[in-house]
C-alpha cells in the first residue's frame, strides 16, 4: 500500500507538465502565478479605462502590487543588473521615470500618491520589520551586535568623508561643493530627516530658499542611495562565493549555539494566524510609543521604537509564542510588501528630473567613491573586530542610503532585511550626527 503511493508520487513529479500549466504557474516576483496576475491586470486596465479607477487604498496596492512585482522579476532577469541590485533598483527607480514621462496612467499615480501621503506606509512597514527582526534575534548575539556597530560606522563615515573630499576637489568641484551638497547629503540619513533639515539650516545660514539648497542636495542623496543598493547587492555576491566571510544575516561571530541564522528557524516553524495579528498589534505599539517619545523628547521616533524592543527582548518580557508572531508577521512583509513598498516610493518620493540634473562624471565618481570608501572600510574593520565583514559592510552601507526607504532597498538587494534594527540605528543616529555637524560646520564657515 504505501510502496504503492510511494510509486505514483514519483511518477507525478516525473511526468511532464504541460507547457500551458507551467506558464499559468509561474509566479510574477516569485509570489503572484500568472493565472492570477493577468486577470487582475485586465481588471485593473478596464476601470482605469473607464474612469472608474478607486483612488482608495485598494486602488494603490493594486497599482503597487501589479507594478511592483512585475519590475522586481524584470530586474532579477537582466543580466549583470541582476548581480547588481536590478531587482529593488527597477522597483524604485523605473516608476520615477515612468511619471516623469507620463508613461503610467493619471489614476495610478493619484492613487499611489494619495496612498502614501495619507497611510504613513514606509513606517508600518519599517515597525512591523523591526520588531520583528529585534524579537527573533539570540538575545546575545543582538547586544553584541548593536554595541559592535557603532566602531565600523564611525570609521567608514570617517574614511568616505576625507575620500570623497579629496576625490572632488581633485575633480574641480571645490571643497566646500563636495563636503556640504555631496559627502554630507549622502550621509543625512534620507529626505525626511536628512535633506529637508540639511536645505532648511543650509537656508538660514547662507540666505538662500529651502527649495534652492534642497534641489541642491536631493540627487546626492538618491545617488548615493543606488551606490549602496548595487554594493550591497555586490556583498551578497561575495558572500556566496566565500561563504566564510558572510554570517547569512548575522552581524557578529559567536560559538555554534550562539548564531543567528537568517529569520531564525523561519523554516521550522508553522504559520499561526492569530500569532500574527498578535505580532502586528505588537509592532504598532511599538511604533506609537516611538511616536509618543518623538513629541515629548524630540528623539526620532524609530530610534525610540527600536530601544523599546531591544529593551522588551533583553529582558525576555514576552512570551515566546508572541515573538515568533511578530517574526511572521515581518517575514510576511519582507516577501510580500517589499517591493510593492518600492514602487511607491518611486511614484511618490523620487523625482527623476531632480536625479538627473546633476549627472556629470565628476559628481557620479566622488559620490561613488564616497560610498565606496565607506563600505570598504566597514568590510574591513568589522571582519578585524570578529564581526561578519559581508554583514558589518552592508549596515555601514546603510548610513549612505534613502532614509527607510534606502534601507529597505539595500537590504532587499544583500538579500538581508534581517538587519534592519541596525540599518536603522546606522541611518537615523548616523544621519543625526551628520545634520548637526554639517550645520554648525556651515555657521562657523559662514560667520
Amino acid at each position: 500500500m504505501i510502496e504503492n503511493k510511494v510509486n505514483q508520487t514519483v511518477e507525478l513529479i516525473l511526468q511532464p507538465q504541460p507547457a500551458w500549466k507551467k506558464v499559468l504557474g509561474f509566479k510574477v516576483g516569485g509570489v503572484i502565478p500568472v493565472s492570477v496576475y493577468i486577470p487582475f491586470m485586465i481588471v485593473v486596465y478596464l476601470l482605469i479605462n473607464a474612469g472608474k479607477f478607486p483612488k482608495d487604498m485598494i486602488g494603490a496596492i493594486s497599482i503597487m502590487t501589479l507594478f511592483g512585482f512585475l519590475l522586481a522579476e524584470i530586474g532579477k532577469r537582466i543580466p549583470i543588473l541582476k548581480d547588481v541590485g536590478g531587482a529593488p533598483i527597477l522597483a524604485t527607480f523605473v516608476p520615477s521615470y515612468m511619471v516623469a514621462h507620463k508613461l503610467l496612467p493619471v489614476p495610478a499615480i493619484e492613487s499611489v500618491t494619495t496612498f502614501m501621503k495619507t497611510t504613513n506606509f514606509l513606517y508600518v512597514y519599517i515597525a512591523i520589520v523591526i520588531c520583528g527582526s529585534i524579537l527573533g534575534m539570540n538575545r546575545n548575539l543582538m547586544i553584541k551586535a548593536i554595541a559592535k556597530m557603532f566602531i565600523p560606522l564611525l570609521v567608514g563615515t570617517i574614511v568616505a568623508v576625507g575620500a570623497g573630499m579629496l576625490t572632488g576637489t581633485l575633480l574641480g568641484l571645490g571643497a566646500f561643493q563636495t563636503f556640504f551638497y555631496i559627502v554630507v547629503p549622502i550621509m543625512a540619513g534620507g529626505v525626511g530627516e536628512g535633506a529637508i533639515p540639511l536645505s532648511i539650516g543650509y537656508g538660514e545660514i547662507l540666505r538662500i530658499t529651502q527649495d534652492q539648497a534642497f534641489a541642491q542636495i536631493l540627487p546626492s542623496v538618491m545617488l548615493g542611495s543606488l551606490s549602496a543598493i548595487i554594493l550591497s547587492s555586490l556583498l551578497k555576491k561575495l558572500g556566496e562565493s566565500k561563504p566564510e566571510l558572510t554570517g547569512n544575516g548575522t552581524l557578529v561571530k559567536g560559538g555554534d549555539d550562539d548564531i543567528l541564522k537568517y529569520a531564525e528557524d523561519k523554516d521550522n516553524k508553522s504559520i499561526d494566524l492569530s500569532q500574527m495579528a498578535t505580532g502586528a498589534a505588537l509592532a504598532f505599539g511599538f511604533y506609537l510609543l516611538g511616536t509618543f517619545g518623538a513629541a515629548t523628547f524630540g528623539i526620532p521616533g524609530p530610534i525610540i521604537m527600536l530601544f523599546a524592543a531591544v529593551v522588551v527582548k533583553y529582558f525576555g518580557l514576552l512570551p515566546r509564542e508572541l515573538e515568533d508572531g511578530a517574526q511572521m508577521m515581518q517575514r510576511f512583509f519582507v516577501i510580500g510588501v517589499t517591493y510593492p513598498l518600492l514602487l511607491a516610493v518611486g511614484v511618490y518620493n523620487t523625482p527623476w528630473n531632480t536625479l538627473i540634473s546633476v549627472l556629470n562624471p565628476a559628481y557620479l565618481i566622488t559620490i561613488f567613491v564616497t560610498v565606496l570608501s565607506m563600505v570598504a572600510s566597514g568590510f574591513f574593520v568589522g571582519k578585524w573586530m570578529n564581526m561578519y565583514p559581508v554583514e558589518a559592510a552592508i549596515i555601514t552601507a546603510t548610513h549612505s542610503g534613502q532614509g527607510g526607504t534606502g534601507d529597505v532597498a539595500i537590504l532587499t538587494a544583500s538579500d538581508r532585511l534581517v538587519l534592519m534594527p541596525f540599518a536603522q540605528v546606522a541611518t537615523r543616529i548616523g544621519g543625526a550626527v551628520t545634520v548637526t555637524v554639517a550645520i554648525f560646520l556651515l555657521r562657523w564657515l559662514v560667520h
